[in-house]
């Protein structure tokens, strides 16, 4: 097993790690698909109920790694073949997508690129005050080819979606927080503290609930209120059913802390 990405759980947390320093994190080949690997083994681990994303070293992904494309080797080389190589529904971009888990990107350093679109892709993003993101692809002849062409119109609005993505501009920790693409901007020394903290409020609630409340936020981007509505009424009714459901109600009378079992 590679040591490019590692994986680790306590509290009820999944820390994922990219760990490719020397190389600002740049994803390889193979390290994608370990990253794919750890995400969906993270979505079916009964042990987390939250996700933790980040890196190593002073970047969190600087993208895509270039290096090996240059040399004929690995995603992006000119000897890739993408239709015969790469199943687009088993990649971290669709699959990170696909979690019912919160997902908390702690921005440890800068993101660009892949490395920028995959932090977009996560729910909540805690971002250290010297980090960037560098939406750098047109300068390098390519476009977002990892979510950022939908999340980011999604996120700012058509016009600003554009400005940043036709200019490949980079933004600093303060322009992100003022956009609205980061919840948090702390101290580097911060970042992993803060996810955490956040990631152990999440998980202290019914996780049932917490993913249901997900699920139905991502099918709420493409829906009518009416049938929205519909669908939540359907995602309410075995949560009426659940353990977790009467220990919420009991811990609100008897006021004391609950303590959610997931069933």
């Amino acid at each position: 097993m590679s040591e490019d990405v590692t994986y680790e759980v306590s509290e009820g947390v999944a820390t994922l790690t990219l760990n490719r320093p020397e190389r600002m994190n740049t994803i390889s080949g193979p390290m994608l698909d370990e990253l794919t690997r750890l995400l969906v083994r993270a979505g079916e681990d009964r042990e987390a109920r939250v996700i933790v994303l980040t890196g190593t070293g002073r970047a969190f992904c600087a993208g895509l790694d270039l290096n090996a494309a240059q040399k004929g080797e690995g995603i992006g080389s000119s000897s890739a073949t993408f239709g015969a190589t790469i199943d687009l529904r088993n990649t971290p971009p669709t699959v990170l997508h696909a979690l019912d888990k919160p997902v908390i990107a702690a921005l440890n350093g800068s993101a660009a690129g892949y490395g920028m679109d995959m932090a977009l892709g996560c729910d909540i993003r805690v971002m250290a005050a010297e980090a960037k993101l560098a939406a750098a692809f047109v300068k390098r002849g390519i476009l977002p080819e990892s979510g950022g062409t939908w999340f980011l119109p999604r996120m700012l609005g058509w016009a600003k979606a554009a400005e940043i993505i036709f200019t490949g501009r980079t933004l600093s920790a303060e322009d992100c927080l003022k956009e609205g693409l980061v919840n948090e901007v702390v101290p580097a020394d911060q970042v992993a503290a803060r996810a955490r903290e956040i990631a152990l409020e999440i998980a202290a609630n019914a996780p049932m609930a917490v993913q249901g409340a997900k699920r139905l936020m991502r099918m709420g981007m493409e829906e009518t209120f009416d049938t929205h509505v519909q669908h939540v009424y359907l995602q309410l009714l075995p949560l009426f059913q659940s353990q977790d459901f009467r220990e919420g109600m009991a811990s609100f009378l008897e006021k004391r802390p609950a303590v959610f079992t997931g069933k």
